[in-house]
């Protein structure tokens, strides 16, 4: 077990972390939007958009759709952990582990913190290890599925064809290579985790050396060894868990993904006629891919490459002129990233002093 010293502050691995980091990808985010916007500015616009009682259903749809997201991952965490967390704890981990998301570079992401956020409410590092890397393998299992399936759904050609600025549809050979290799890349991840946790914990807990030695979880590297023995019990625990409570916990997370990527369908719908569930499926579809995009994204989150990117790659199903399509797709591009990304920096900053009170006793950095 981690050993607490009198000075729970100086522990505290988010005492470098300041208030601005959380403004960052807001203002990088923002600041895009405004740089399209300006670009892509028509008055016309205003004449074919209108917030109907359509509108707000499918907006509010839209907001569902993110509930069930966090909901579906609450219910994962519960599942895995035997309940061992209240609801309260789980809709916390969450919220933070998303918050860490939010305001760290795509391709780091909130994962390794998210195994000191598990412990610090209340489970060994052993179990806590072994529950964080059994989301992880979940979440990529869910992709490692979700993508070959819909390319029996979908016209391949169509997903990764783009338009140009002069409006030519071709396809797009970078998307190809970035799907490649993304899917190869977790495909093997998915594979390293399943050997880690149901057949060599000793090989996962070399990985989880090589995790804590990234400079904010440094500090307790040395007590890893103690995590083998505790991680190993954990790991003989959940190979010999029955077929039925793996179900369950792919399930969680196959409701929680796919209710994520319905949210860009919803918001479409609010405005538009989709016409059919092939439409639907393609505009899912490419949500993948750009999730796969996003990895590669320098700023924080993915701010201001994930609306770029959707306004390009998802601009084609919004009906109209040439010169309106860009307005209208940079504006439901903003209202995607307010309902799916702006929301979890919000709760992020609101739970993350109390909570650091809670666990370090300080919350002086934010």
């Amino acid at each position: 077990m981690i050993q607490h010293n009198s000075n729970k502050s100086a522990q505290n691995p988010f005492r470098r972390l300041k208030g601005i980091n959380v403004f960052i990808p807001v203002l990088i985010g923002l600041g895009v939007v405004f740089w399209i916007f300006i670009r892509e500015f028509n008055p016309e616009v205003f004449k074919i958009i209108h917030f109907t009682s359509k509108a707000i259903f499918f907006i509010c749809a839209a907001v569902l759709c993110m509930m069930i997201r966090d909901w579906g991952y609450m219910l994962r965490i519960r599942i895995l952990s035997n309940q061992y967390f209240s609801w309260w704890q789980t809709f916390r981990i969450i919220m933070l582990w998303e918050f860490t998301s939010a305001v760290t570079p795509s391709a780091v992401g909130g994962t390794s913190i998210a195994i000191l956020y598990v412990t610090k409410e209340g489970m060994s590092l052993g179990r806590s290890s072994a529950l964080v890397m059994a989301t992880s393998f979940l979440d990529e299992l869910y992709f490692v599925i979700m993508f070959p399936a819909l390319l029996l759904l979908v016209d391949a050609t169509q997903l990764f064809s783009i338009a140009d600025a002069d409006g030519v549809v071709a396809i797009a050979k970078e998307l190809v290579y970035f799907a490649l290799i993304g899917y190869v890349l977790k495909f093997a991840y998915v594979l390293l985790v399943s050997y880690g946790l149901f057949v060599n914990p000793r090989g996962l807990k070399w990985l989880l050396l090589q995790i804590f030695r990234i400079p904010i979880l440094r500090r307790w590297r040395h007590e890893i060894n103690d995590v083998g023995t505790e991680l190993k019990v954990s790991s003989d625990e959940l190979k010999n868990k029955p077929f039925r409570f793996w179900l369950k916990a792919f399930g969680a997370t196959f409701f929680s993904w796919t209710a994520r990527y319905w949210v860009v369908n919803s918001l479409l719908l609010a405005f538009f006629v989709i016409p059919g569930f092939k439409d639907h499926f393609m505009i899912f579809a490419r949500q993948l891919v750009m999730w796969i995009m996003q990895l590669v994204s320098p700023t924080p989150g993915g701010s201001g490459f994930a609306e770029f990117i959707f306004t390009r790659y998802l601009g084609e199903f919004i009906p109209g002129d040439a010169s309106t399509t860009g307005f209208i797709a940079i504006g439901i591009a903003f209202l995607w990233r307010l309902i799916s990304y702006y929301p979890y920096l919000i709760m992020g900053a609101v739970i993350l002093p109390k909570w650091l009170r809670e666990k370090f006793g300080t919350s002086d950095q934010l």
